[in-house]
């Protein structure tokens, strides 16, 4: 039977939640669970809701992590095309041999992937080696030694994406030293950024900083420019706290990366597909990128599954890169059936965006702790400060507001130093969407006392 809102049954963490988490840190690797996590242990789940050991039932405003962009346990339409093809054919070493439905993903992907250029793909099993391989792309294709990314980045945590991110310094304590020639720019932050402008009145100014920062501080003091290979950027920071830079930006980035021969690739690891109310984030920017990653929600929340959307022109030799699981057929089918329903399924995320940016602006003006509300779609941040006037950061109030919205049955994820992530499934009704901004408002309250 549907549920129709939360019901908490005994306050989180129950005990047979205490006894799993005990064991869970008894047994697992200690770097894959933070301490500040929630005691939320996940039975089963069933559209956006998710039900606990102890039979607490939460709405989900996270899409663990956005992956399950269709909902739980698998969107049904893809649940039975992974089930069929299950006695087809799952794996069959794509990258050694031919499969036809790894083909039909790659025209799927180079006919949706923005600019009208030549397109190739190769796949992968993460958002992580999604970003490997495009960094081996571009030093490949350009024979160039550098890359420029940006603070407040992730792209992953094995050692070549490491070097790219820069959200936390707990991803690379005691890892030196990670990939060399990586240089760290400010990101466009309209809330905050080191020069202090305001990038909501004054984007262009912001934007200028930017770049100016970029072609003189780096280019003329760090690397030269003709040995950069290309700027690695998300269209909208994630774990960096869903920050959404001034429209023209990458427009303009893209004009000063192309004077000088630089690639650029979009990382949308964590945007596509369908998040921000279109099938990739940057096309909200109208700019077309050389190389796309994109991972999590592509294995329709049933298969891992990662891609690197690239210029034909820049492909590699043969042997320069491969992998085991590239090309799996099961992964292949599902994200096709993912594809189909989430195309459907964008104007929904264009209608609730309003509904979220209306609710959370109200938020903003009747708490004070709140220092900004960004986002597009149904990708939203909110950041928590001890001062509006000094925006210093509050994770303590962030933190307790994650926990309040779990004790009230809303399951929140923190990113960044001090902001909220409210990442709901894209099948969500606009009815559940209320009812989770109206919970989330209310540990706002709670938290804010």
């Amino acid at each position: 039977m549907p549920f129709e809102r939360p019901i908490i049954r005994v306050e989180p963490p129950g005990p047979r939640a205490r006894e799993v988490i005990r064991r869970h840190h008894e047994l697992i690797m200690t770097s894959t669970h933070d301490p500040e996590n929630l005691p939320l242990v996940i039975e089963r789940a069933e559209g956006v809701w998710f039900v606990d050991v102890d039979g607490n039932v939460y709405l989900d405003f996270t899409s663990s992590v956005a992956v399950n962009n269709l909902g739980y346990p698998t969107h049904p339409e893809v649940a039975k095309a992974v089930s069929e093809q299950l006695h087809v054919l799952a794996h069959a070493a794509g990258t050694d041999f031919y499969n036809p439905y790894q083909v039909q993903l790659a025209e799927v992907l180079t006919s949706i992937a923005p600019g009208g250029f030549p397109k190739k793909v190769f796949f992968s099993n993460s958002g992580t080696e999604a970003n490997e391989a495009a960094i081996k792309i571009a030093r490949y294709s350009t024979n160039r030694k550098y890359f420029i990314a940006f603070i407040g980045a992730f792209h992953g945590r094995t050692m070549g994406s490491l070097s790219l991110t820069a959200s936390k310094p707990v991803h690379k304590r005691r890892y030196y030293m990670t990939m060399p020639g990586v240089v760290h720019v400010p990101y466009p932050n309209p809330y905050r950024n080191p020069w202090h402008v305001d990038g909501y009145e004054y984007p262009d100014e912001l934007i200028n900083r930017v770049l100016e920062y970029i072609e003189y501080w780096v280019f003329e003091h760090q690397v030269p420019a003709e040995e950069v290979a290309a700027v690695f950027f998300e269209p909208i920071q994630g774990e960096g706290g869903y920050v959404v830079p001034p429209r023209r930006f990458f427009q303009e980035l893209k004009k000063l990366t192309d004077r000088y021969g630089i690639l650029l690739v979009d990382d949308e690891v964590q945007m596509a597909l369908g998040r921000t109310g279109k099938m990739f984030a940057v096309e909200h920017f109208n700019v077309a990128p050389d190389i796309v990653t994109l991972a999590k929600a592509l294995g329709g929340g049933v298969v891992p599954l990662g891609a690197t959307v690239f210029r034909k022109d820049l492909d590699l030799e043969p042997g320069a890169h491969s992998n085991t699981f590239g090309g799996h057929a099961l992964a292949a089918v599902a994200a096709l059936k993912n594809i189909e329903v989430t195309e459907r399924l964008l104007p929904r995320v264009a209608e609730l965006e309003k509904l979220f940016c209306e609710r959370l602006s109200e938020v903003k003006e009747r708490y004070q702790r709140v220092g900004d509300v960004r986002g597009l779609g149904l990708a939203w941040g909110v950041e928590f400060v001890k001062d509006r006037k000094t925006k210093e950061h509050d994770a303590k109030t962030r933190n307790r507001v994650v926990y309040e919205a779990l004790r009230r049955g809303l399951v929140l994820l923190g990113c960044g130093k001090s902001a909220i992530r409210l990442i709901p499934p894209l099948i969500i009704t606009e009815e559940q969407a209320k009812i989770g901004l109206d919970i989330f408002e209310e540990a706002v309250k709670a938290a804010s006392t």
